[in-house]
């Protein structure tokens, strides 16, 4: 997938520009650059993409992008439109039988050259058009092409077959605990109730239905501390590491079909800690370990799997604690709107994490489409074509004016 989607830039570049790992930038000088603007274009999908890429809204500085959105929203009077902090609720109140949530997250990683948050003033104009089918920016791919699909959509699909709801949320690309789709369900959990979701995360416009579970466990193995001159008076820590890592590198993780979605798990070995002076053998080591856990499986029972695997090496001083972990989301195909959404489009696990978790920890079945190669997302090289733009949004328009839906 990485290597077709550079072939599709490289076509849209002349034959002096590489996009290698080595060089993962798209030129600068062949480019349309796109400044900031004060009012989002919205005649097309496309344009309106390249004006939220031209909107700087790294995490915790949305407040820009989310007063243009909202200048627009309360422009449409189908939309009943709630703001609550830094994000935004659009819904369609027609009495239809079902209800989808449409989502997407208005933030941006920082820049790789930023040196200050928010960006300063030379890193504001992050838009750039090559052509007439290509976008790329900070943004482009997760997920401001995707956002412009929600957004157009809203403004321009007055009449669905089944009601929506438009979320437009803040703070998806840091900790959790800042999430803005946490921040609404807290102050009005029934504003974000539905029968199924599609979050516009980066797919190359497949389906990638449900997501994995993520957790993270830190284990500490105790020793005990010695001079190094005289270093068999002491244990060391760091040394009864290998059978913890000698555990994790036989390993053979799940490979789990459900739906017809192959989830593949993972235990890895993510973060190594220890050592005090260089001549002191060392009494305390960490290993922190991520794991990655099917749709089947709850939190505590990715948990004991963890544990069963992983306690059989470890001490009576030992210690295995979980950092942090996040649900995973079972693929929810079933529902008829996702399983129209599906007819004639390629579906697939969604192997990482994303807010889908959120949506089906609520009870609603959740899947993850939209524009742009999930590979690109927080590189250098984000971009997005047209093209997908357009095909994304004829999805969804399609699914919106199904009529077997009303029924």
């Amino acid at each position: 997938m990485q290597n077709s989607t550079m072939q599709r830039s490289l076509t849209s570049l002349d034959d002096n520009h590489s996009l290698d790992d080595n060089h993962p930038l798209l030129s600068l000088t062949d480019a349309v650059h796109i400044p900031t603007p004060t009012q989002l274009r919205t005649n097309n999908a496309f344009d309106l993409a390249t004006d939220l890429v031209a909107t700087p809204s790294v995490s915790f500085n949305e407040q820009l992008i989310t007063e243009l959105i909202e200048e627009q929203l309360h422009r449409a009077s189908h939309l009943q439109v709630t703001r609550i902090g830094d994000n935004l609720v659009a819904r369609t109140n027609l009495g239809r039988k079902y209800r989808l949530i449409l989502a997407g997250h208005t933030d941006t990683v920082p820049p790789s050259n930023s040196k200050s948050v928010p960006p300063s003033n030379e890193e504001k104009c992050l838009a750039r058009v090559y052509g007439d089918n290509m976008l790329a920016g900070l943004g482009a791919t997760d997920m401001k092409g995707g956002l412009a699909v929600v957004l157009f959509t809203a403004l321009t699909v007055t009449e669905p077959a089944v009601d929506v709801t438009y979320v437009f949320y803040a703070r998806e690309e840091v900790a959790s605990v800042h999430n803005g789709l946490k921040e609404v369900f807290k102050v009005n959990r029934d504003i974000l109730a539905g029968d199924a979701a599609i979050l516009m995360e980066p797919t190359n416009t497949a389906i990638e239905a449900g997501c994995q579970g993520t957790m993270r466990v830190k284990v500490t193995l105790s020793g005990r501390r010695a001079h190094t001159a005289r270093a068999w008076m002491g244990q060391n820590a760091i040394h009864r590491l290998r059978a913890v890592l000698d555990v994790l590198d036989r390993y053979e993780p799940r490979k789990v079909l459900i739906s017809e979605c192959e989830f593949h798990e993972g235990l890895q070995a993510v973060n190594v800690s220890g050592g005090i002076a260089g001549n002191v053998v060392p009494d305390e080591s960490t290993i922190t370990i991520n794991h990655r856990f099917a749709p089947d499986r709850t939190v505590k029972q990715a948990e004991q799997h963890v544990r069963s695997v992983i306690e059989p090496v470890l001490g009576s001083k030992d210690t295995l604690e979980v950092v942090d972990a996040a649900s995973a989301a079972d693929p929810g195909l079933d529902h008829p709107m996702l399983e129209c959404l599906a007819h004639d489009t390629e579906v697939r696990s969604k192997l990482g994490w994303t807010d889908v978790a959120f949506f089906s920890e609520q009870g609603i079945p959740a899947s993850n489409f939209g524009p742009s190669d999930p590979l690109l997302a927080h590189t250098e090289n984000e971009h997005v074509y047209r093209s997908d733009i357009d095909k994304v949004r004829h999805k969804i328009g399609a699914l919106l004016h199904n009529q077997t839906l009303s029924k």
